[in-house]
């Protein structure tokens, strides 16, 4: 692992603060505590998480870049998906954690070019630092009347109709690490000096009857995620009429859990560094793991699975090529946007390892985004 940024002195402050909140937990546990206990503390502690806390998390001065803080063509081409939603029927978007806001302000001046603005644009946004981030940004870019549109939610509605949105949502939900080790065994953390991995047998139960569906090979590492499946199971449940699209980097199942993936998918980002140790820097780093696509399209009881590509086809079938050729070669910016179109489609960057997939309920029009290159069929 390459050598790290060093945190400033107030960084390092608060990540003992948030570090001693754990040891009180893993004691109150009697030692030891599950990954998704410590994954959840890390990022969304109030005030010392992760995303709950006050540094900068995306773009070039945080820890990672978004596909919408890449470019305005992600949102631009996703805004043509969310317009055929909308021309169905004038109905809502909500969106599941927002990030800056770019992705929202980049979709409504976007639809309000195409002439199919949402009723509202509702923001599920559980962290109190981001939302006001995207308040910032969302009424500094957009004019009176479109920012009043803009409502934010702390909680799920009990029942939605209209475009349920997630970009890189999936990723950041807490997952179980579990290790076939002569038997199926969880790894959790203890604290002895500082934060160390501890593996415990694996208890009978819904997680052990999961994980036991998948035959991992021997000395094995990967993840688990109930906490996604449960919510894919509330969004299906909540939504009345309308899609729901997701897009994040994973796989489906048989990839996932692919022989030669025995160090599973965890990983973290600091200052652009990517790396696999989450027990360190705890709340200034990013801490995510691929999507399992299969269990997402397992768990949304009740709604239709509508598709399941490429981000690269998704942005095809949507229209960033003819979106990118709106603009002229002679611009000044058209080498930057060709450059960003090519980390958005590149196999070699966004385009193949991130994945894009929809539901639909009580709608049965296909959808735009999945004209071409469906790959529903690998889940």
């Amino acid at each position: 692992m390459a050598l790290l940024p060093i945190p400033s002195p107030q960084q390092q402050v608060l990540s003992q603060q948030l570090a001693d909140l754990i040891q009180q937990k893993i004691k109150q546990a009697g030692g030891w505590i599950d990954f998704a206990t410590f994954m959840h503390m890390a990022l969304y502690t109030p005030g010392l998480g992760y995303y709950s806390g006050g540094a900068t998390k995306f773009g070039l001065q945080g820890d990672f870049v978004t596909a919408s803080e890449i470019s305005p063509l992600f949102s631009q081409t996703v805004a043509r998906q969310a317009s055929q939603i909308l021309a169905f029927w004038h109905c809502d978007i909500l969106e599941l954690g927002a990030g800056t806001g770019r992705l929202a302000a980049d979709l409504l001046l976007e639809l309000q070019q195409l002439d199919q603005l949402p009723r509202q644009y509702l923001i599920l946004e559980v962290s109190a630092y981001l939302r006001q981030i995207q308040c910032e940004a969302l009424r500094k870019r957009l004019s009176v009347e479109l920012f009043k549109r803009v409502v934010w939610l702390e909680t799920l509605p009990q029942s939605f109709s209209g475009l349920v949105l997630g970009n890189e949502v999936l990723d950041a939900i807490p997952v179980h690490l579990i290790h076939n080790s002569q038997g199926l065994h969880e790894r959790g953390v203890v604290f002895e000096n500082e934060f160390i991995w501890q593996d415990k047998p694996l208890k009978v139960g819904k997680l052990y009857d999961e994980v036991s569906t998948y035959s991992l090979p021997n000395d094995y590492l990967t993840e688990v995620c109930p906490a996604s499946s449960a919510l894919m199971h509330s969004l299906a449940e909540m939504l009345e009429t309308g899609v729901i699209l997701m897009i994040d980097y994973g796989f489906s199942a048989r990839e996932y859990y692919h022989p030669q993936r025995n160090q599973g998918t965890l990983m973290c980002h600091y200052q652009h560094y990517a790396h696999s140790n989450p027990l360190i820097n705890v709340g200034l780093q990013d801490i995510t793991a691929h999507v399992n696509f299969s269990a997402i399209a397992e768990s949304a009881h009740g709604i239709r699975l509508a598709g399941y590509v490429s981000q690269a086809q998704f942005l095809i079938n949507c229209g960033i090529l003819e979106i990118l050729q709106q603009f002229s070669p002679q611009d000044s910016s058209y080498i930057k946007l060709v450059a960003a179109t090519q980390k958005l489609m590149s196999p070699a960057e966004m385009g193949e390892l991130f994945k894009v997939i929809a539901f639909t309920k009580n709608m049965d029009a296909p959808l735009l985004g999945f004209a071409q290159g469906d790959k529903a069929h690998t889940l």
